[in-house]
């Protein structure tokens, strides 16, 4: 019987990962917006577009507003975290949570329910990692805007790297090598997933359309916060909005 369970419990979290919150979302405010169409952003200060080719809280973010991606990204975390608790609370002391928390990451990307077209898996790591270890959501975020920040000097570097260092903050907090695997299949699946708007990132700057994805990054609330600080400490490379030109007072 106990055989099954891991094989159980894998099938329950790709299951529960496919429920798509950004559907739920757009369900709910009734809109009208086809979310599978890709959302296309025209970027400031260039005439380059990028298409955002997830199903997510950025896109939901884009087409409906900064409230409702809110919305979807803590219902995405949610649909991680209420299963992995319940889980790790009847089953103490085994790895079935962290099974469903690694195929919950899978089906949250690739849901069986819509096509296997979901989002980039950001916000059911960072859930599962409030279950695991709740102080390594605020401390690999800050890694990653020191990182992006004051090393690479990127602000996508900075909104995107905070996964990678999950990894060794699990490790140097737990030791456990269960929850090791399970920050490295999680970050597979984020930067497999990530391939194609990075591809757009890297022909836009390299054909010197546009410095850094700061449009994309603003989206969401951490990103605004991340922007805000690149831009006092001059990383960002867009021009910032301009203020009306207004002539001098002369008395």
């Amino acid at each position: 019987m106990n055989a099954w369970l891991p094989i159980g419990f894998a099938i329950l979290g790709y299951l529960v990962g496919s429920i798509s919150s950004a559907r739920f979302v757009a369900w709910l405010a009734r809109s009208d917006e086809k979310l599978t169409d890709g959302t296309k952003l025209e970027l400031e200060g260039s005439d380059a577009t990028l298409t955002l080719e997830t199903v997510s809280a950025t896109s939901v973010s884009v087409r409906m507003g900064s409230s409702y991606g809110f919305l979807t990204y803590v219902l995405d975390m949610l649909k991680i975290v209420v299963p992995m608790v319940l889980v790790r609370h009847f089953f103490p002391g085994e790895p079935y949570y962290l099974i469903l928390a690694t195929t919950g990451v899978i089906g949250h990307v690739w849901p069986v329910f819509h096509g296997f077209k979901g989002g980039r898996g950001l916000s059911a790591i960072y859930g599962a990692l409030l279950v695991i270890d709740w102080p390594g959501l605020f401390i690999t975020s800050l890694l990653g805007m020191i990182f992006g920040l004051f090393i690479v000097r990127s602000v996508a570097v900075a909104y995107m790297a905070g996964p990678w260092f999950i990894m060794p903050w699990v490790w140097f907090r737990t030791h456990d090598p269960a929850i090791l695997a399970w920050a490295i299949v999680a970050n597979i699946v984020f930067t497999v997933s990530s391939i194609p708007e990075l591809r757009q990132w890297m022909k836009i700057r390299k054909e010197d359309k546009w410095n850094d994805p700061a449009e994309v990054i603003q989206l969401s609330g951490m990103g605004r916060g991340i922007l805000k600080m690149a831009k006092k400490l001059g990383v960002v490379k867009v021009p910032e909005e301009s203020p009306p030109s207004t002539s001098e007072d002369g008395g």
